[in-house]
């Protein structure tokens, strides 16, 4: 039986990722079918982490790829990610871990440190999920101005912030609890208020607010409830 026929006979759990990632690539190259282009890219980019992560170039270097493939199979991962978000976002977030799930897809994994904002209406429903800086490996830069100009010109009415540590360690640094502090205060002042900063580095993450570190967020969980 071909992948194709038992992934519709049983569908996808039954199947690795290797099995997978072939029947979305299709085809192989002369000499190595679509499984084994399949198995030799995990390898080369370190698992599905590496394949979420990689960008499409990096993709198209993969042995048996090429820049059509790449493109076509960044868009159905892009896709996805888009999918998982719209299932999360329309429920309220009320949580560090709820914000989490979002937010991780995005920021893990990344080679440089890049802020993100989610934007939540007055039930805590996600709005919009922004990228707000991109930096180097070791500092983005944050000014509060692009965090509420975002948030007013949308209408929101509480922010989140998350960041990555590439490093893995998401101990927050001296600057990061400045930045929380900056924009916490901007919040107040704008009617916004700053619910949490979240620092993710790999599987380990840290909430500010869990911390206490945010002046009026509670270190109780739920966090945020309206």
């Amino acid at each position: 039986m071909g992948l194709r026929e038992d992934y519709v006979q049983r569908g996808p759990m039954p199947l690795g990722d290797a099995e997978l990632l072939a029947l979305a690539l299709g085809t192989g190259v002369t000499g190595t079918p679509a499984l084994g282009v399949a198995r030799s890219m995990l390898e080369e980019l370190g698992g599905v982490g590496g394949l979420r992560d990689a960008e499409p170039h990096e993709l198209a270097a993969a042995y048996g790829i090429g820049p059509a493939k790449a493109v076509r199979l960044h868009a159905a991962l892009q896709l996805g990610r888009r999918a998982l978000f719209a299932t999360q976002s329309g429920s309220p977030i009320l949580t560090p871990e709820a914000a989490r799930r979002i937010l991780a897809p995005d920021l893990v994994g990344r080679p440089d440190e890049e802020l993100h904002g989610l934007f939540l209406d007055r039930r805590r429903r996600v709005v919009a999920h922004r990228t707000l800086t991109r930096g180097c490996h070791a500092f983005t830069i944050v000014d509060p101005r692009q965090v509420f100009r975002v948030a007013l010109k949308i209408g929101a009415s509480a922010v989140i912030l998350a960041h990555n540590h590439p490093s893995g360690d998401p101990t927050p640094s001296a600057m990061d609890r400045d930045i929380t502090d900056r924009v916490a205060a901007a919040g107040r002042l704008l009617g916004v208020p700053l619910l949490d900063h979240l620092v993710l580095g790999g599987d380990r993450w840290t909430s500010l607010a869990a911390e206490g570190a945010i002046p009026g967020m509670s270190s109780d969980i739920p966090l945020w409830t309206p």
